[in-house]
């Protein structure tokens, strides 16, 4: 089956009252409409148009990297007419799925079933039933259950208001019915625009049947067009993502206190992830990690039996099995640790990598270091690694100890086993196993007084 998938994009999203294109607003920092799009892509043998608004450009350049072709609608006439806009790429024998940019959590399940009841004598038809149908177009159904039209709301009887079956809007049928009923299309109506719904009808009347699929709740079918519904979803979806961590073995302590916004390459057993976490892009999380409460993890590698105390951040990073990272610790971007390595309170890795059983406890900034194994640095040291023009490297050799409050002005090496003794600004390179330090000279003054408070 060749599927044809147009997904209408157009809409200007008025409601969410932003400069900002409502299908770019984001859910899991991924647009909305990158959301359809990622599902569409898990239909085979799928061919992607989405039909963007008149100054959407924005819309296509953001997602240019997309596998699609990109349709413009000048004018905003309707659905139909988004519709009408991509009927040139339409053969006779595909099957044409229509879907909408503002719908982020549909399920590619929920679409490969609706597919299967597409035929030269069907047309799908994806609803919903609702507790409460308002400002949904209901499904109007005969004596024999079958669908004979869909009714708004506003030209709803009571009769019809009382059903609870709504319309997603989401359907599929073949290209040639499709192409025919799309050049009946009128635009005789109040808001002068030419409903796709209306095709419903026309089916109807051409002997076809209408087969429709029922969504799994209303919030798989929700459209965004406000922030209180972007809201919503949002936590919907970060609920479905907790629920899926726990069902692969991960300890959520409350899994309503979670944002998972990207994904995971690797997830290993036993877990255990206090509140507030956030995980960011692609990350690789090994067994037995504990990550503590208000951390950021992002594009991280966390080897086994590591653990990340309360508020660290790490991005871009690598983490060694059996380290040990915070509490309030920063790696960023380029930062490799090896195995049983510390990192402790208020500590900032840069761009660096630490080797095996090094400790960066306290109150310091590692900038592109090279530090060896078994290295223990101080309590207020930096790598002063920066010139205001240009970056230099710090090497610290294995089993150096770097007394506190120590800065170490690049490009240096301290030697293996080196002693830098606590307050020293080391300028040049130091020999191994020797102590260098360099400090003025300690001077205590007897004659001095404090000074006191003059009388007025």
């Amino acid at each position: 089956m060749s599927i044809k998938t147009i997904i209408l994009a157009a809409g200007q999203g008025t409601r969410m009252r932003s400069s900002r294109s409502k299908v770019l607003h984001e859910i899991a920092n991924k647009a909305l409409l990158h959301h359809v799009y990622d599902t569409s892509l898990e239909l085979e043998n799928n061919k992607v148009f989405i039909i963007y608004g008149h100054g959407g450009e924005t819309v296509k350049q953001t997602l240019n990297h997309f596998d699609a072709t990109w349709i413009e609608q000048k004018q905003q006439l309707g659905t139909g007419h988004a519709v009408q806009q991509a009927i040139h790429h339409v053969e006779d024998a595909d099957t044409v799925l229509i879907l909408y940019g503002d719908v982020p959590l549909l399920k590619s399940q929920t679409l490969k079933t609706l597919l299967q009841d597409v035929s030269s004598q069907s047309l799908a038809l994806l609803t919903v039933v609702l507790d409460d149908p308002t400002g949904y177009g209901r499904i109007v159904r005969n004596a024999d259950g079958a669908v004979t039209k869909i009714v708004e709301q506003k030209d709803a009887n009571p009769s019809e208001l009382l059903i609870n079956e709504g319309n997603t809007g989401i359907l599929a049928c073949k290209g040639k019915q499709l192409i025919e009923w799309l050049g009946r299309l009128s635009n005789n109506n109040a808001q002068n625009e030419y409903y796709l719904t209306d095709i419903i009808e026309m089916a109807v009347a051409d002997g076809l049947s209408i087969k429709t699929t029922q969504a799994s709740s209303q919030d798989e079918v929700l459209g965004v067009n406000n922030r209180n519904q972007l809201a919503h979803l949002e936590r919907v979806y970060q609920q479905q993502q907790a629920y899926s961590l726990m069902e692969k073995g991960v300890t959520l302590r409350d899994p309503n206190r979670i944002d998972v916004r990207g994904e995971f390459a690797e997830l290993g057993q036993d877990i255990d992830v206090d509140v507030n976490v956030i995980f960011e892009g692609v990350n690789r999380i090994g067994s037995n990690v504990k990550i503590g409460a208000n951390c950021i993890i992002k594009n991280a590698t966390i080897a086994e039996h590591v653990e990340i105390l309360a508020n660290s951040l790490i991005e871009d990073a690598v983490v060694g099995a059996n380290s040990r990272i915070g509490p309030y610790a920063r790696l960023r971007p380029q930062t490799e640790l090896a195995d049983h390595v510390h990192i402790g309170n208020f500590v900032e890795i840069k761009k660096s990598t630490v080797a095996s059983g090094s400790k960066i406890n306290h109150l310091s900034y590692v900038g592109d270091s090279e530090v060896g194994s078994k290295v223990n640095i101080g309590a207020g040291t930096i790598t002063c690694n920066y010139d205001g023009v240009n970056k230099f490297k710090t090497i610290i050799g294995d089993g150096a100890f770097i007394g506190s409050d120590s800065q170490l002005i690049a490009p240096v090496v301290i030697g293996k086993n080196a002693t830098i003794g606590a307050g020293s600004t080391i300028t040049k390179d130091t020999p191994a196993d020797q102590l260098t330090l360099s400090r003025a000279k300690q001077v205590s003054i007897a004659t001095w007084q404090r000074p006191v408070k003059k009388e007025k």
